[in-house]
């Protein structure tokens, strides 16, 4: 139950059926309509039921709310996933284990949300590289989302990741397409995405989540057990993109499991219900494939936004096209001119545009069949005395078993891109190496011994321990002890002195007493200025003339030497 009829003021409290819950619902109307509450109503009951359910709410509120009314018999079913608690992240890895049939769907999913959050710099070469970087990354065991942006600048990374692809046109692409990109040409594909997909790795928040390589919570197991999954994505605690972000990364991810049901016979498989809150914000093309194929596997969606046009052109036709029961609150002109189509001739554009607040037109669909439009009124939140008080006690079980501290995962992701060293190399201690304790200086040929410790002293240093630098007071200078008179003695009878008049008489000599000037004259005899002619005359040219000027030519006369 969650509406009653209005009719001739005729209360009649009404309900829908399991099998054609499986056909959808869909609500639209203002802010402020009663949306939220009659979701409330219709979450808070199927838990008491003991059903299936997951809840996304970019508000928080709607989850707030619900968590109060768990039963004590319920508490260990819920997965409490809230990203603002920083401090217990819970692991959520998109890329994680996906089957080969079903990776087009993830990348198409990821591509969509990148899309839906940078329409007006959106391009097709950015998809094109972003498109293939999320494939590869997909065949390659133990990668995360963080993973795209390390393969676009971490070569040896990249190397390995191309070793594990097995698509071979993806293959193909980063061999010989991509690898022969000019580097200027590469960095101007590659900004754009590092730059997007970086914004939201950047944030400790978002990184702690989709970083981890281990997913904590089992979408699958969740469907099949009947569990209760609450996503409060509040986009004032985390963000408006970053909520965006993991609603629509985990409604993918939900596709994706409910699709893996194939295996398990029709019959046997248990109906799950998703409730979408603020639908508009998770709404990418890719969502289209969820209406139309989630009824078979028992994956039935109930959604709930504010008007037409926050829908993209592919997803409005979608919805139209396979919801089966329709929910209309107060809407503008231009919604109701639109959803009109659905309710003339019972109600007219005026009806959708007056309506009071918690009352709105519904068709309903009984026996797989659209009923014909009738007016309900939705039934009032529950009260206070229904409340359970287990908040706290879910939270509480919610992180012990699905969350995991802060540091502990955060020392993971340094690890996994090599920013610190394991543990385990970090505090092992190598035993010296005894073939390098030997080695021959490079001076003099001697040998001299290094200890295989680098802060043990060196033979050198032993030999001619180093005197630091005087620095302040000790930068005086230094008085020698006086010679003894034996070391004078000595030194005054090998030197002979002279005095100054002698020195200059007698010129410069060398260590033998030699006077310098005979020496010279010894090695290179002075030549004549004849012979110096003759001389001139062997190295230079046969057509070369001398010429001398007047001063010269009387020093040739006098057989004195000529510089030229």
């Amino acid at each position: 139950m969650f509406a009653e009829t209005n009719f001739r003021n005729q209360r009649r409290r009404f309900g829908i059926k399991t099998d054609d819950r499986r056909r959808h619902m869909y609500a639209i109307g203002k802010t402020g309509m009663g949306k939220s509450v009659l979701q409330e109503n219709m979450i808070i009951n199927d838990i008491w039921a003991g059903r299936g359910v997951a809840v996304v709410d970019p508000h928080g509120d709607l989850v707030e709310k619900v968590v109060r009314y768990i039963p004590a018999n319920r508490i260990n079913d819920v997965i409490y996933f809230n990203p603002a608690d920083i401090e217990y992240p819970i692991a959520f890895n998109v890329v994680e284990q996906v089957d080969p049939r079903y990776r087009h769907l993830v990348a198409s999913g990821l591509i969509g949300i990148f899309q839906k959050l940078w329409a007006d710099s959106w391009g097709p070469r950015l998809e094109y590289i972003l498109r293939n970087a999320i494939l590869a990354i997909l065949d390659y065991p133990g990668s995360t989302l963080m993973g795209v942006t390390r393969m676009l600048s971490d070569k040896v990374y990249r190397r390995k990741v191309i070793e594990k692809v097995q698509d071979p046109v993806v293959k193909a692409f980063w061999i010989n397409e991509f690898a022969g990109y000019a580097d200027k040409f590469a960095s101007e594909a590659v900004s754009p995405i590092q730059n997007k997909v970086g914004q939201f790795l950047s944030s400790s928040l978002i990184r702690n989540i989709v970083g981890q390589v281990k997913s904590s919570i089992d979408l699958r197991e969740i469907m099949d057990q009947g569990k209760i999954l609450l996503l409060n994505l509040s986009k004032g605690h985390i963000g408006e993109d970053n909520s965006a972000l993991l609603g629509a990364m985990m409604i993918t991810k939900m596709q994706l499991a409910a699709m893996s049901r194939v295996d398990t016979p029709e019959e046997e498989r248990r109906d799950f219900y998703l409730y979408v809150d603020e639908f508009q914000n998770f709404a990418t093309d890719s969502f289209c494939n969820i209406l139309s194929e989630a009824r078979k596997y028992r994956l039935n969606l109930v959604m709930a936004h504010q008007y037409i046009e926050q829908l993209g052109e592919k997803v409005w036709p979608a919805v139209q096209g396979n919801v089966g029961t329709l929910i209309v609150f107060r809407v503008g002109a231009a919604d109701a001119e639109e959803l009109v189509k659905e309710f003339d001739p019972y109600y007219l554009e005026p009806d959708l545009v007056n309506l009071p607040k918690y009352n709105f037109y519904i068709k309903l669909m009984i026996d797989g069949i659209a009923s014909q439009p009738f007016s309900a009124t939705g039934l009032p939140p529950k009260s206070k005395e229904e409340e359970t008080n287990n908040e706290d006690k879910v939270i509480k079980v919610s992180r012990e078993r699905y969350a995991s501290n802060r540091e502990a995962v955060e020392d993971k992701i340094m690890r996994w891109h090599g920013m610190q060293e394991e543990p385990e190399t970090a505090n092992k201690q190598f035993p010296p190496r005894r073939a390098n304790e030997e080695r021959r200086s490079a001076g003099g040929g001697r040998e001299s011994r290094f200890s295989s410790q680098p802060n043990a002293p060196r033979d050198y240093e032993r030999r001619a321990p180093h005197h630091p630098m005087p620095t302040g007071e000790r930068m005086r200078p230094e008085v020698l002890p006086a010679a003894k008179d034996e070391q004078q003695n000595i030194v005054a009878e090998e030197t002979t002195g002279v005095s100054l008049a002698e020195a200059l008489k007698q010129g410069a000599v060398d260590w033998h007493g030699r006077k310098i000037e005979d020496k010279l004259r010894e090695q290179q005899p002075e030549l004549t200025a004849n012979a110096r002619y003759d001389n001139n005359k062997k190295h230079e040219q046969p057509d070369r003339k001398i010429y001398y000027n007047s001063n010269q030519a009387k020093k040739l006369e006098e057989g004195k030497v000529v510089r030229m």
